[in-house]
């Protein structure tokens, strides 16, 4: 069979999607291959929630298009949210591409390739050569048992919970995208849990457009509490995360379970958005400032030395320099483990792109660069504080050009969106060691192994 090489663009979400793709490949005998120039197939999963992730996209697609023209039947699928979102256009614009696939039915990709193994001609309905998209619903959600190839490091995976999301936020296209919110349900979860775990994943990353939103319209009804005690069983798991949490569904039942749970990790990703309350109504972001300040004050009180990593955009219509500062007042009052800071994408489709008042690009680079300032002071007082401190780290690999150095992470450090920690000692990549703080610096600590943990 052929050769396939898949490039994934975006959120853990999409990537997810991508070894779902790789896994339903590979059971059709496809080869997968992690060189493009030698692959027959080009697979380009997509992203387009911003214009800077669009802009990516476009360029990898035209980059594939490029490789495609070196060999005579080298075929060129483009997947994934902007496929989904702008098939028709991107049909017209890039007659290089064979295939479209969506959000809503990739898994449908070996039999799509089968149908066009003679490139253009045995398409259904294709008309002059030009690509017909094959888009179906706008997700799906696999089954428990659906094959999946794990990328990346052996001993960390992503999970994914649930699709779709049901808010409406005005700056936000994911549910134009994605469609509504829809729960998998907890015994498909479960499953693909111990799947991975008897795979050699220790470190399972639970994701969704909106992960507190989990269970609440399955049939029985169930929740993101039950669905963590069900994985908390799983003999094999040492971390459980959550990612992507949406502050108006955190309840106590959820605390509870992060608190009381020894698997689950003391770390709470929540994006908040913004602190001003005319901004949050503008955004149709459901809370004011000041349940903000509630709902924090309630996890910290219920999860001892828990780690808030959260959001923030700047530059969203009518945020005046008041609404900036009272956004920068916020930060420095709460202190949070992370943050990261977004300028205002204006996307076609969502509520906020005619909103006027529409703040300046270089305004906005200099609000983020002032929040992400003030969030670093905030960041190096917290990892200094941590010196002399025992922590439980994941060795994830040797660091690139330092033969004596290890890289890993602490429970309040996520992959990829977080800091690390640069380890002295012998450890063993997916290894879990004891290691004793010996600097913090401002996104890193620096940290000897005394033992294994």
């Amino acid at each position: 069979m052929e050769t396939v090489h898949l490039l994934t663009l975006g959120c853990p979400k999409n990537l997810v999607d991508s070894e779902l793709m790789l896994g339903v490949l590979a059971n059709a005998g496809y080869e997968i291959s992690a060189d493009p120039a030698s692959a027959e197939v080009l697979i380009v999963n997509t992203c387009a929630f911003i214009e800077a992730a669009k802009k990516e996209s476009i360029a990898a697609i035209l980059e594939a298009a490029e490789l495609k023209t070196n060999v005579p039947g080298r075929r060129l699928v483009v997947a994934g949210c902007m496929a989904q979102r702008y098939s028709a256009q991107l049909a017209e614009e890039l007659p290089e591409v064979d295939i479209f696939v969506g959000t809503g039915n990739f898994l449908d990709l070996p039999e799509l390739l089968r149908r066009t193994e003679t490139p253009r001609q045995s398409a259904p309905a294709a008309a002059e050569g030009q690509a017909v998209p094959y888009l179906g619903g706008a997700h799906l959600l696999p089954s428990g048992d659906a094959p999946r190839i794990v990328t990346g490091n052996f001993f960390t995976s992503y999970l994914k919970v649930s699709e779709g999301c049901s808010h409406k936020c005005a700056f936000c296209i994911i549910p134009r995208i994605r469609g509504a919110h829809e729960s998998r349900p907890v015994a498909d979860v479960v499953e693909e849990a111990r799947r991975l775990a008897e795979g050699g994943v220790r470190e399972i990353n639970l994701i969704a457009q909106d992960l507190t939103a989990y269970g609440r319209d399955l049939v029985p009804r169930s929740s993101l509490a039950e669905l963590l005690a069900e994985l908390n069983e799983i003999e094999a798991l040492r971390w459980i995360r959550l990612l992507y949490c949406y502050p108006n569904f955190v309840t106590d039942s959820l605390l509870e379970a992060i608190a009381e749970l020894p698997k689950v990790v003391k770390y709470i990703d929540m994006p908040l958005q913004h602190a001003d309350d005319i901004v949050l109504r503008a955004m149709r972001r459901e809370r004011s400032g000041g349940a903000l300040r509630k709902l924090l004050e309630r996890i910290r009180t219920r999860v001892p030395q828990v780690a808030i990593r959260t959001s923030f955009i700047v530059g969203f219509p009518g945020e005046t320099e008041q609404a900036f500062q009272c956004l920068m007042d916020f930060v420095n009052e709460q202190e949070f483990e992370g943050v990261g800071v977004f300028t205002y994408s204006r996307e076609e489709g969502t509520a906020a792109y005619d909103l006027p008042d529409q703040v300046p690009e270089r305004e906005k680079r200099r609000r983020r660069r002032q929040l992400m300032e003030a969030q670093a002071a905030i960041s190096l007082r917290h990892n200094r504080a941590l010196t002399g401190r025992p922590v439980q780290v994941l060795v994830e690999g040797q660091i690139a050009g330092r033969a004596t150095r290890m890289r890993g992470r602490t429970p309040w450090q996520a992959p990829e969106i977080d800091g690390m920690v640069v380890l002295r000692g012998a450890a063993e990549p997916g290894e879990f060691v004891c290691a004793r703080i010996t600097q913090g610096l401002t996104y890193d600590l620096v940290a000897e192994v005394v033992g294994a943990d």
